[in-house]
């Protein structure tokens, strides 16, 4: 798992999670090993957390 690595309910915003999920993608060329993929899947619920939350806010 990468590092720096944020568990779930950070505070990091989606912009930075999907850079992240970016980054992840381009580091393995688009094929994921096993860890990779657990990794880009708490990535996603990350994201998606964060999504949530903003349009929390904004509503």
């Amino acid at each position: 798992m990468s590092p720096d690595f944020v568990p779930p309910g950070s505070v990091r915003s989606a912009a930075e999670v999907n850079e992240e999920i970016r980054a992840l993608w381009r580091r393995t060329g688009g094929t994921l090993s096993p860890e990779e993929r657990a990794e880009y899947e708490l990535l996603v619920v990350e994201w998606a957390t964060a999504i949530r939350g903003a349009v929390v806010k904004a509503a």
